[in-house]
């Protein structure tokens, strides 16, 4: 009697019956749900980074001197101009000023408004001769930007550093989901499965199936869920930049790069999971 040929490679287009082992509605669906969640955490993790960066080098070892509205801001100027140690002495103009209190205050043309001076110290200049002239200058205020803008870039590197976490528990999830789906769809078709592997298919080619199948699905929530990501990350950075920077949202502030990579990354934990767990199950057949 002649042997039975071992099969080396499954033939057809769908031989495992994986588009109706592996529902193509539900997977995609919480794929779709956890990629804009993903989206959620990578434009706060962009975004607080750009803010710390921003506090950084905008801001730091800055001095603000406050003067009473009625202070002839050209003689102080001036004295300014003259002190060793100081790199750039200018007003800040009423007109910023009021925009900058405009999200809390609205419009209010008749607040009466202090005469501010932005300062800039060099770090190892001393402070002495200019304390002085604070001293000298009638109902004069300092406020340091030092502590202020180091309290609010550890705010901003924490909440960079929560919103990468939070993404790396939704890689997690999404994998163990994989798993899960995978595991069903085994159970869906484990006769098959067992009668192709008797047969002499080789493992890799029954993951391999699995792992493209669910990719596929993954790639396709993850799309969905983009779609919805950045209609809603745009509101937000609508309503959001010009409280917090002062100037209007413009397009190139979303992370579009990582964006973008969002349905290629849930296509490869799709693929790389299902391998991993069909692999790990066929190896225990006899």
């Amino acid at each position: 009697m002649a042997e039975i040929p071992r099969v080396r490679r499954m033939q057809g287009r769908d031989p495992l019956g994986l588009r109706r082992a592996l529902a193509d509605r539900l997977l995609p669906a919480l794929v779709g749900a956890m990629a804009l969640l993903a989206a959620l955490a990578i434009a706060g993790a962009h975004g607080a980074g750009n803010l710390s960066q921003r506090w950084e080098q905008g801001t730091s070892g800055q001095i603000l001197l406050q003067l009473p509205r009625e202070t002839s801001l050209s003689p102080i100027l001036a004295q300014l101009a003259d002190l060793p140690g100081i790199l750039t002495a200018e007003p800040v103009p009423e007109e910023r000023l009021r925009e900058l209190l405009a999200p809390w205050l609205g419009e209010v043309p008749g607040l009466p408004l202090p005469r501010i001076v932005a300062i800039t110290l060099r770090p190892d200049a001393d402070q002495t001769p200019f304390l002085d002239l604070v001293q000298s200058l009638p109902g004069a205020q300092l406020e340091a930007q030092g502590a202020a803008v180091r309290q609010a870039t550890r705010l901003a590197e924490g909440l960079r550093a929560l919103s990468l976490a939070i993404l790396g528990v939704i890689v997690l999830v999404a994998a163990a989901l994989v798993a899960v789906a995978t595991r069903a769809g085994i159970s869906a078709r484990r006769d098959t499965i067992m009668i192709l592997h008797e047969l002499g298919a080789r493992d890799g080619d029954i993951a391999g199936r699995f792992a493209r199948r669910l990719g596929m699905l993954c790639a396709l929530g993850a799309l969905g869920g983009l779609v919805l990501a950045v209609p809603a990350l745009w509101a937000l950075a609508i309503e959001a930049l010009p409280v917090v920077l002062a100037r209007e949202a413009m397009v190139g502030d979303l992370p579009w790069a990582q964006l973008a990579l969002l349905p290629a990354a849930a296509a490869l934990i799709g693929w790389l999971t299902a391998l991993i767990t069909l692999r790990a199950w066929l190896r225990r057949l006899p």
